[in-house]
């Protein structure tokens, strides 16, 4: 199946590079299109079987991510778009503009475009359909479109200009746009899968997974551990660090993507969690592995923080159930206080990031969580002190949200090294 899709993506680019350069491919592929959209059987048979191979190939990442899905692809809210562009014509926003349909907008120089000139549907009439199915079907409160910043303003228009949404932003049912950056080839030139030599994301996982399953394997940890502690270990440390990579930065910045950079730079990195870039550095500076610390705004950091306190918890031989029920937390000494502050702050952080959608900030509490922990821990003693089940407490309240937050960031922790 991998061989049929790198086969169908080169079609893509081939067909994409014609369609540019001989006028009557374009044509006869616009025309196809229009039959694809009427529902003519051979059209339709063989834009499923694409659908096929495309939705195989997705599901690998999907698996890899935890992601679920609900499909609802452009195709499905065909039958939808007439419908809704009567409605639109009804309300006297359509009108006729050289054999097309379009609705002009205040404000804007270039009508958009519902009904093509040669009959076809284009994105715009898919999306004004999909508009009005989640607004009427699914009852949406809030729609949230996840796309490149170059499509803001299309987003905005289709969803304001119908009179659906209502005109104050912060009442429901709404939209949202979240834009992110482009994702730039090593030419400064926008990444586009049509024309460029892409790197895929399920490749990019499995080898930051396969990696990192290595470093362990070369650590001994195969020896002390099941297999499907290994394999799971290696695939929170390895996905993890892809999915942190991205998340921990403003999702408006542009990124110049690099395979070997991404790997080197970010993943390498990351596998730190077990001491380790053996696997990574070359053999004249192997003598210098130990020397490397588990350091800075990676998911290394945060896992490796995260399995720390609960190895503190473990070697305490207490319960810490039990603890919740009769123990008492006092934050007597600064660090204390510190971690204790910034743990109280964590509601206010989650909604803000909700609010804004920026995950960004919920990656920048996480990892500061971290570093008051560190500062706590190196300065407070736990087992063994006087203080041992109030700090035992503040610890567990700290691995509780620290978990919260790998939730919400879609990442795996781990609970020993």
């Amino acid at each position: 199946m991998v061989l049929v899709v790198l086969e169908l993506g080169e079609f893509y680019k081939a067909s994409k590079k014609r369609f540019d350069e001989d006028p009557a491919f374009k044509g006869r592929a616009q025309q196809a299109v229009v039959r694809l959209q009427g529902g003519e059987t051979s059209y339709r048979r063989a834009w499923a079987q694409i659908c096929e191979i495309s939705r195989n190939e997705f599901n690998k990442v999907y698996q890899r991510l935890g992601v679920q899905l609900e499909e609802k692809g452009e195709s499905f809210y065909n039958p939808y778009i007439p419908g809704v562009i009567e409605q639109l014509s009804n309300q006297g926003l359509v009108e006729e503009s050289q054999g097309a349909r379009v609705i002009h907008i205040e404000g804007v120089n270039i009508p958009l475009i519902v009904v093509k000139s040669d009959g076809g549907y284009n994105y715009a009439s898919t999306d004004m359909a999909a508009l009005w199915y989640r607004l009427n079907e699914e009852k949406a409160e809030w729609i949230i479109y996840v796309t490149d910043v170059g499509q803001q303003q299309h987003f905005e228009m289709a969803a304001k200009l119908a009179g659906w949404l209502p005109a104050n932003d912060n009442m429901y049912p709404k939209a949202s746009h979240v834009g992110f950056g482009l994702v730039l080839g090593e030419d400064g030139k926008r990444f586009r899968t049509r024309n460029t030599e892409v790197v895929r994301l399920v490749d990019l996982l499995d080898e930051a997974k396969n990696r990192s399953k290595s470093v362990l394997i070369e650590r001994g940890k195969a020896a002390e551990w099941t297999e499907q502690e290994l394999e799971h270990t290696a695939e929170a440390v390895g996905y993890g660090a892809v999915k942190y990579a991205d998340l921990k930065n403003n999702r408006l910045t542009n990124y110049t993507f690099n395979f070997d950079q991404m790997l080197n730079d970010k993943v390498r990195l990351l596998l730190l969690l077990i001491f380790i870039v053996q696997c990574a550095i070359p053999m004249k500076h192997k003598a210098n592995i130990f020397a490397i610390p588990i350091v800075g705004n990676t998911a290394v950091y945060l896992l490796y923080a995260h399995a720390r306190i609960c190895s503190i918890i473990r070697k305490s031989g207490k319960d810490i159930d039990e603890l919740k029920k009769t123990g008492v937390l006092t934050l007597d000494h600064d660090d204390e206080r510190g971690l204790g502050l910034h743990l109280l702050q964590f509601s206010e952080v989650v909604e803000e990031a909700c609010t804004n959608l920026l995950p960004n900030v919920l990656c920048e509490y996480l990892y500061n969580l971290s570093e008051n922990f560190t500062k706590f821990y190196s300065n407070c003693q736990v087992v063994g002190s006087a203080e041992e089940t109030s700090r035992l407490l503040l610890c567990e309240a700290t691995a509780v949200v620290m978990r919260k937050c790998f939730h919400l960031l879609g990442i795996t922790p781990v609970y020993k090294i």
